[in-house]
């Protein structure tokens, strides 16, 4: 398969390329609303609409706070999830990595972390920033050991700071700092 000129970062595996209303046309739309999917996010707690998300992906062209990234599997070009940074400091040099993988047939193949590898590199690489920070459930085991297999050292704790299934979780804060040698 060639690849198509909207690619923003290529991989082995996987590509990313600006997110846009067609992909709200596809399986994107569902995975907002699909229980496993968001079982350890902030989604899934509002019914997401095509109206909502259409919003949301137009949004993304008038930001500069926020790089949301469709993550492509280089060998169907399907979309396949979305990786993100939020919460962009331009200041400060610092922003929040996010990572939504819709597509439940790709978990434990290892393209998050070639995304979040990519997306890392181009933060610190291109848009100059000094730190990427992430949180996430106490419960959310994937995505630990995602955050440090992408080197990210764990930072600190945020105790009871999300109610998930009629419970409270910690979040568990992990960083990295730009590597300045």
């Amino acid at each position: 398969m060639s690849l198509n000129r909207d690619l923003f970062l290529a991989g082995k595996n996987i590509s990313l390329r600006p997110l846009t209303v067609k992909d709200v046309e596809g399986n994107y739309r569902y995975w907002l609303n699909d229980a496993e999917v968001v079982q350890f996010n902030s989604h899934g707690r509002f019914p997401m609409t095509e109206a909502k998300l259409l919003s949301f992906v137009n949004s993304l062209q008038s930001t500069d706070t926020t790089l949301v990234l469709a993550v492509i599997d280089n060998a169907t070009g399907g979309h396949i999830g979305n990786i993100s940074l939020q919460s962009i400091s331009w200041v400060d040099r610092n922003a929040e990595i996010a990572f939504l993988l819709g597509e439940k047939s790709y978990q434990g193949k290892g393209v998050m972390a070639e995304a979040g590898a990519l997306l890392i590199g181009h933060a610190f690489n291109t848009l100059n920033l000094h730190r990427i920070h992430c949180g996430t459930s106490s419960e959310n085991i994937g995505m630990q050991k995602l955050a440090r297999k992408l080197g990210m050292s764990q930072e600190g704790i945020r105790k009871e700071a999300i109610f998930n299934n009629g419970q409270y979780f910690d979040i568990i804060e992990y960083g990295i700092i730009k590597n300045t040698n």
